[in-house]
């Protein structure tokens, strides 16, 4: 071979190597290159298509950041990664080099909460009940990820049984902290998905959302949280913790990647009945609702029912600031928005049905399941000191109402809560309002073991009864670089809106920022 053949072959060698994202390059390299701190699904993407990076080279890198970081610094937001990660993402390096066709969510690295079902590998719901426990199959969300071509990465720790709006603790992986401070919680249930991917442990993660666990980890963790409507999206093979309010969904550090999820993983599922009110509803695209503009001509009303209710000086001030934003990018702001009857409408909501629905969710796990009733985990004493008194309520307390109310049904067939949503969207047709906003939290995140610190959580009021679609994106940052949300209410199935709003007000003011904490890993340390 001549000379110059042979320099030239070297040359190109090189070259690939210095522009790949193995381990040792990938968060140090040229700014040409491929990054992995705070990367997204389409800048992955891109590094797949122009050669800059291949699934194993970026598997390889999330898994080393978990390793140098979730453990070591006492974050803990992982309960355990996926064995067999690698192999697969192997697996789909030699598709794409054979098809040279990227799936919707080739080889995208996704952190799924530990209530999911995640077949051949340990899900607890956060319950050392459940600790060995292998599902034989995978919840919906999850089988549909994977089909378009997504890794589950690893299982996030998560409020044992989802019971804490505030803390993420359970007695199979202790507590998770907050990235942006260790003195001060994530929120619950899903602070374990949230400081995952807000530290840059994966791409995008899932959560799920009773009354305010997709929204309030993703506000204190400056993440992006989509609880969408009620029966848009199935919770076959999720634990449940009361099924006439969960909802599972996408939790990302951009809109545009908690939409391309929330594509995936929306429409009918004839294992969740709930669904059969999506038919019909459901857009070929939710992509194509990304309008860098979407904002301009919009009606957003402020909702100061929620927003006054003793906030935060600090939150405050990003609340209003948010709304001199959402103008300036081309709103039209109706302030305030008066719901009549309010308090008397959004009261009583709240049922007991977490045993019923923990029974039937384990009789379908087959006999290898440990436990096979709430009876038997109680009897276990496998359970964290601070849900005993959830446990034992709903022992004694079957489908009852906490105020008497007589309905525990869902938001389709409920009574109390078909009023509830017809007030809200009376309330929207009359101003003309595309949707309505509010401090997802009026209150910075609580610090670590203080419970009385739980106060500001807006959550839990409307989406969870109404069935109304819930999105939270990151407003900025308070006292020691806590992140606080802002959260747009819209009407059933109008994901569309919220989709546009979102991502204008993301566009046009971009907030999201990286945790300190968690830097990228330099040369030295990726190559140990």
């Amino acid at each position: 071979m001549p000379q110059r053949f042979v320099l030239t072959f070297y040359l190109l060698i090189a070259f690939c190597l210095i522009n790949s994202c193995s381990p040792k390059t990938t968060e140090t390299a040229s700014a040409k290159d491929f990054k992995l701190m705070e990367a997204t699904i389409a800048s992955i993407h891109q590094a797949f298509e122009e050669g800059n990076c291949n699934c194993e080279q970026l598997v390889t890198a999330y898994l080393e950041r978990i390793e140098k970081y979730d453990q070591p610094s006492k974050l803990n937001a992982i309960v355990v990664t996926n064995p067999e990660a690698l192999t697969i993402a192997k697996q789909l390096d030699a598709e794409y080099a054979s098809s040279q066709k990227l799936r919707k969510l080739h080889c995208i690295p996704v952190i799924v909460k530990d209530n999911y079902n995640t077949k051949g590998l340990q899900t607890t719901a956060g319950s050392l009940a459940l600790k060995g426990f292998e599902p034989s199959d995978d919840a919906y969300q999850v089988r549909v990820l994977k089909e378009a071509g997504a890794i589950v990465l690893a299982k996030s720790n998560m409020a044992e049984w989802a019971f804490s709006p505030m803390v993420t603790i359970s007695s199979i992986a202790g507590e998770t902290l907050n990235p942006y401070n260790l003195n001060h919680v994530p929120a619950g249930s899903s602070g374990g998905t949230a400081a995952a991917v807000a530290a840059n442990f994966g791409t995008v993660g899932l959560g799920t959302d009773t009354g305010n666990s997709i929204r309030g980890p993703s506000s204190h963790n400056a993440l992006v949280g989509f609880r969408s409507t009620l029966g848009l999206t199935s919770r076959a093979g999720i634990a449940p913790l009361y099924l006439r309010n969960d909802v599972g969904g996408p939790m990302a550090r951009t809109v545009e990647d908690a939409t391309k999820i929330l594509e995936v993983i929306a429409g009918y599922d004839p294992a969740d009945p709930l669904t059969k009110h999506s038919e019909g509803k459901v857009p070929s695209s939710y992509r194509q609702f990304l309008y860098k503009d979407g904002l301009k001509g919009a009606r957003i009303g402020v909702l100061r029912v929620l927003s006054e209710k003793n906030p935060d000086p600090q939150v405050k001030a990003l609340f209003e600031q948010a709304i001199v934003d959402l103008r300036n990018l081309g709103a039209e702001i109706v302030d305030p928005i008066e719901i009549a009857n309010f308090d008397s409408l959004s009261s009583d909501q709240w049922c007991s049905v977490f045993q019923h629905d923990v029974n039937e969710y384990l009789a379908s796990l087959g006999e290898n399941v440990p436990v096979k009733n709430l009876q038997e985990i109680v009897s276990s004493g496998k359970y964290a000191p601070y849900i005993e008194e959830n446990l034992k309520y709903h022992l004694n307390h079957e489908n009852s109402a906490e105020a008497g109310f007589h309905a525990c049904s869902d938001a389709y067939s409920d009574p109390k809560r078909i009023a509830f949503r017809k007030a809200m969207v009376e309330v929207m047709d009359r101003y003309k309002l595309g949707a309505v906003v509010y401090p997802t939290w009026n209150n910075p995140p609580a610090k670590v073991g203080d419970f009385e610190g739980y106060k500001g959580d807006n959550s839990q009021l409307i989406a969870p009864h109404t069935g109304q679609p819930a999105f939270t994106v990151p407003m900025g940052f308070t006292y020691d670089n806590l992140p606080a949300g802002l959260q747009f209410l819209g009407r059933p199935f109008d994901e569309p809106t919220l989709i546009k709003y979102t991502y204008s007000y993301e566009q046009g003011t971009k907030h999201r920022k990286a945790p300190a904490r968690f830097p990228a890993l330099s040369e030295s340390e990726a190559s140990r």
